[in-house]
């Protein structure tokens, strides 16, 4: 693949915090449901939302209502556990995700170690798979660890960028090179290994362009940013302004 063939990047929109903000006071406002139509209104191409085992934001009945009410792929990004494969074949979203987790974790702090957990990943992907769901793997962009997904069964893997957003926001260009040299190479060896390549974690407007750039990558996921930005902007147009800047990115107009 080549930059000159200008594949479309898709904009998959995380709603989790706006759940984190209904969750803070109780009660069902702001609905993560609605900010899922609205942002499929302003160009977004899926939701992802994660069901966490302590359900700190997305609950099980907005994985529901977000299959059932949202005219989009639905991403269901959760655990590797019995509880949320029995939710997720209950739901049967377009996609899902396996993410680690850790109880006390403020977000996803890293990839999946799906070279360490091998024996018990891979019949959990093939499971999904038979059931009909596409299943993609949260992995740091490591080569074991793309090649343990390959091996595990999984079509998709997606890239974890909190590396190179944690080396852009405190340290030095030299820094910041390095790491998202790693999120290019992982993604063009993904790619050659016949999987389809997503990114995300900690994606912003000031750091997604590069990334949005690397042609092998087929989508990118990002919600953090967004649901902040929407306080100064309004979620629509936070939405309008990522895809923007991730068109002009893979189309080479401003970048």
């Amino acid at each position: 693949m080549s930059n000159g063939e200008k594949k479309p990047l898709r904009l998959g929109v995380n709603i989790d915090h706006v759940a984190t903000i209904r969750n803070a006071r109780g009660g069902d406002h702001p609905d993560p449901v609605r900010a899922a139509a609205l942002v499929a209104t302003a160009g977004a191409d899926g939701i992802t939302a994660h069901l966490r085992e302590d359900r700190r934001h997305i609950r099980d009945d907005d994985m529901r209502r977000l299959k059932e009410e949202v005219d989009l792929p639905l991403n269901f990004e959760m655990a590797a556990t019995a509880e949320m494969h029995k939710l997720c074949t209950e739901v049967m979203p377009h996609a899902c995700c396996i993410v680690p987790e850790n109880r006390n974790e403020r977000t996803t702090e890293g990839g999946l170690d799906v070279a360490g957990q091998h024996n018990f990943i891979a019949p959990f992907v093939r499971e999904l798979n038979d059931a009909g769901i596409r299943v993609s793997l949260f992995v740091d962009p490591e080569k074991r660890q793309i090649e343990a997904a390959t091996s595990a069964g999984a079509p998709v893997v997606e890239i974890h960028t909190g590396a190179y957003y944690e080396a852009a926001a405190a340290t030095t260009p030299e820094r910041i090179e390095a790491e998202f040299e790693k999120i290019r190479t992982a993604a063009a060896f993904a790619h050659s290994l016949g999987l389809e390549v997503h990114a995300g974690h900690g994606l912003t407007f000031h750091n997604v362009q590069p990334v949005a750039a690397i042609p092998e990558l087929a989508e990118l996921n990002i919600g953090h940013f967004l649901v902040g930005e929407a306080v100064f902007m309004g979620l629509a147009e936070a939405v309008k302004e990522m895809k923007r800047l991730m068109q002009d990115a893979r189309t080479g107009a401003h970048y």
